[in-house]
């Protein structure tokens, strides 16, 4: 389903070395992954605490499910998003006021700012439910996504966690779940398959990325170590 151990050396050091993880997750939606990596995080699956939920929408699920939590709010407001200052607002958040070392998008609809992405290259995660790079780019999130899957008459679909850079859904890809499905199958059906693939591999991205195994080869392309 995923790549799962190295076969040569030429590998670069952890993306982090090993550390509690201060994650900040970004949700414009209801945030099922949010729940999901909450809940692994305090069942100890990971070795982190979601200190931040960053949204757009003040009353979205998200923020509601943190408000319900104790977790901090962040309200990243597309009005403001002409003004730098909401960018520079939002990077200081995540730096001085919440200490955050890995960032994890769970249906984020909003570009990531450039001054956020640079400071925390290869640090910030993204899960879409399609097998990037098909199916992929502004515009396509939700169900539209499968819509897209089951108009194309692919046999097969899945999930990506990916590292974000400064475009929609283009990153380095980090693993990868792929299941097959009937052309009878509706969108709303397969969306219902593949969340349940995106939760167990989101909680398996983000703990090998605090536990510090992941590295990189010399063409870029990021790799998850077995842990030991």
């Amino acid at each position: 389903m995923w790549p799962c151990q190295a076969t040569d050396g030429n590998f670069s050091e952890p993306v982090i070395q090993a550390q509690h993880g201060r994650l900040a997750v970004f949700a414009s939606g209801g945030g099922s992954n949010l729940r999901v990596l909450h809940e692994a995080c305090v069942s100890g699956d990971i070795d982190a605490e979601v200190v931040v939920v960053v949204s757009e929408h003040p009353d979205s699920g998200a923020v509601q499910f943190a408000k319900q939590n104790s977790i901090d709010v962040f309200i990243y407001s597309p009005v403001k998003t002409s003004d730098p200052a909401i960018h520079d607002d939002l990077l200081k958040a995540m730096q001085q006021t919440h200490s955050v070392n890995l960032i994890c998008l769970a249906g984020f609809l909003k570009l990531v700012p450039p001054q956020v992405v640079q400071a925390y290259r290869r640090r910030i995660l993204n899960i879409h439910p399609a097998l990037l790079p098909a199916f992929g780019g502004k515009g396509l999130y939700g169900l539209r996504v499968h819509e897209a899957v089951l108009k194309s008459g692919a046999r097969f679909s899945g999930c990506t966690v990916h590292f974000v850079d400064e475009d929609y859904d283009s990153g380095p890809i980090l693993a990868q779940a792929c299941l097959n499905h009937p052309l009878s199958i509706t969108p709303e059906q397969l969306a219902q398959l593949i969340l349940r693939e995106e939760h167990r591999l989101y909680i398996e991205c983000v703990a090998a990325i605090v536990e510090g195994r992941v590295s990189w080869n010399a063409n870029g392309v990021p790799l998850i170590w077995e842990a030991s």
